[in-house]
């Protein structure tokens, strides 16, 4: 009785794509609207605790922050460090990464743990902010990973499509 060797590239199961910039972009745009509305809401619930502190103003009058403005300016960013992290560890895809079939797993292709998600949520605003750079990375990088990819060591992979 012989053995059958499987040839090595036949046992290798091929890598699993990242997603391009574009696609990136467009999940994007789908969680902008959510965040829109996280933050429409979050700016509600400061007002009306900044007005039953204290008081409301004259009428004409702005409402007066004082101290209060960087504590609602730190939560806000929180909040939305929160939606992400909740969702990428939750399942690893925001509502927008799930419309176009993406998913953040770590570079074992596991959940991200908290300490990746954390590290992505204050990198990645930078690398939208520079003009894009930190996406545009991802052309040069030989893992076609963003810099906020690289520094968090996690990656956006792309989902195959689900059969019907």
């Amino acid at each position: 009785m012989t053995d059958i060797e499987t040839p090595a590239a036949a046992t290798e199961t091929p890598p699993i794509p990242t997603a391009g910039v574009l696609r990136r972009f467009a999940a994007i745009v789908y969680d902008a609207l959510l965040l829109l509305a996280i933050s429409i809401g979050y700016g509600g619930l400061a007002l009306l605790i900044n007005v039953l502190i204290q008081g409301q103003p004259p009428e004409g009058q702005k409402v007066q922050w004082g101290h209060w403005n960087i504590l609602v300016f730190i939560g806000w960013m929180l909040t939305l460090a929160s939606f992400f992290c909740y969702f990428w560890r939750r399942s690893g895809q925001t509502l927008g990464m799930r419309a176009w079939r993406m998913k953040l797993v770590d570079l074992e292709y596991g959940t991200p743990g908290f300490k990746h998600c954390a590290i992505r949520c204050l990198v990645a605003p930078f690398s939208l902010l520079l003009g894009g750079l930190g996406y545009f990375w991802r052309w040069f990088d030989p893992q076609k990973m963003t810099l906020h990819d690289r520094l968090s060591k996690t990656q956006v992979i792309v989902q195959p499509k689900e059969k019907k």
